[in-house]
């Protein structure tokens, strides 16, 4: 589908892809990557996987300044540019495509961390 391997972590246990192109993917429990800033990922990441593109994402946050912003939508717009656009919603950001070419380790986050004071 034209995107990059590393943009799911190694730790992940299972995964679902529907007909309809929602793409539903397990981890052992939430966990925590930096691929610019830091990304936590809750136990289950769900999307719409199209051509180029993770939409409606769900379970996936980046940190940005000190806030944890939900991310949207990933996108692949003109891969020869070499790079990804993450959508926040109210934040977008333009990562180069070779901090996704291998999937990252993902720290297990303890049960006293989440989204707040990770």
């Amino acid at each position: 589908m034209d995107l990059p391997a590393g943009l799911l972590p190694k730790e992940v246990k299972s995964y679902n892809f529907s007909t309809s192109g929602l793409l539903e993917v397990f981890l052992e429990g939430p966990c925590i990557t930096k691929f610019d800033t830091m990304a936590l990922y809750d136990t289950q990441f769900r999307a719409n996987l199209t051509h180029r593109s993770l939409t409606a994402v769900q379970g996936l946050s980046q940190q940005e300044l000190f806030l944890w912003l939900p991310v949207k939508d990933i996108i692949v717009d003109d891969p020869n540019s070499g790079l990804i656009l993450i959508d926040m919603g109210v934040a977008h950001k333009q990562i180069s495509l070779s901090v996704f070419e291998e999937p990252p380790d993902c720290s297990t986050i303890t049960s006293g961390l989440s989204r707040e004071t990770a």
